[in-house]
């Protein structure tokens, strides 16, 4: 059979409350608490899984002793079925705004470091371009952020190029564009000696008390690189802080030192409450990704946020 006609076939078959039914099954593992959940006998919540099974022309779960499994062609299904139903409400949201005026929602994801740095620059950039252009911006984990995306909630990441999480979601036809890269710097409070020192080597900051995030954030990853290209230990952290402002503000405080984006310390060196280190070698840059599915690729939304990208590139 020819894709067009199994094409047809589905849009003859498939519903949108078939694809409701299938998450549902999803996240409940079993027929019963699937169908209370839907207000569903089991036999006619039964019946339509055969049904919308029959209309794909493999099974989408397998019955095994904890319930329902979804088979490899089954996940690819409930991946397809949760974008589907995301953009449903997304296409609700914009018909909604555009009554009052025409207008494009992105719903952007960005890890907190992203967020608080090169993402203002960026979104006003993109708002200067195009007013009509509407952010819903989310900050999460980077491996949330992953699966808000697949799943159809957010149309796009700007996020730090982290392989593993990417290896991970090889399979989900993900677009990445490499595109910029921010830097990090030490900072320690005004008045601690390191800020009066003209250079600091990381032997020396070894035994200081350091404010990091989580061991899974690539800046933390990057930072220990440099330790051990010193050949010195990582140090093991006093305060675990996952968002920049908020350890620029223990910095300031005086609890500890840390490294931020570049782009963030600046507010607060003004005023004198944090300064910069000058070790003997810069932390690595950390590179950025704007990671979207391949078949989001000509939203408008998407469109207009890739040229802000790009002019921001070409204006270094």
């Amino acid at each position: 059979m020819q894709s067009s006609e199994i094409l047809d076939r589905l849009v003859a078959r498939v519903r949108f409350r078939h694809l409701s039914m299938l998450l549902e099954l999803r996240r409940t593992g079993t027929i019963g608490k699937a169908a209370a959940r839907l207000h569903l006998t089991q036999p006619a919540l039964s019946k339509a899984l055969k049904e919308i099974e029959d209309a794909f022309g493999f099974p989408i779960f397998r019955r095994g002793a904890r319930g329902l499994v979804p088979t490899p062609a089954g996940q690819a299904v409930l991946n397809g079925a949760a974008v589907l139903l995301a953009e449903l409400g997304h296409l609700n949201e914009v018909t909604r705004l555009s009554r009052q005026e025409p207008a494009m929602v992105l719903h952007l994801g960005a890890p907190s470091a992203i967020g608080a740095g090169m993402l203002p620059a960026i979104l006003a950039k993109l708002r200067a371009g195009d007013e009509r252009v509407i952010v819903r911006l989310s900050e999460d984990p980077v491996p949330r952020l992953f699966e808000r995306l697949v799943e159809g909630e957010l149309d796009a990441l700007l996020t730090s190029y982290n392989q593993a999480v990417f290896s991970t979601h090889r399979s989900s036809r993900l677009v990445y564009e490499h595109y910029l890269e921010h830097k990090y710097v030490v900072i320690a409070p005004t008045g601690s000696p390191l800020a009066r020192k003209r250079v600091v080597t990381w032997k020396e900051l070894l035994d200081m008390p350091w404010i990091l995030p989580d061991s899974s954030f690539l800046a933390r990853q990057a930072l220990e690189g440099n330790f051990l290209r010193a050949g010195v230990a990582v140090p093991e952290p006093v305060v675990t802080s996952n968002h920049p402002a908020t350890t620029i503000q223990l910095v300031a405080a005086g609890v500890g030192v840390s490294a931020v984006p570049e782009t963030m310390m600046h507010a607060e060196a003004r005023i004198r409450r944090v300064a910069r280190v000058r070790v003997e070698s810069m932390p690595q840059a950390v590179p950025t990704a704007l990671v979207y599915r391949a078949g989001s690729a000509d939203h408008p939304q998407l469109l207009r946020l890739r040229e802000a990208m790009a002019e921001m590139v070409r204006a270094g």
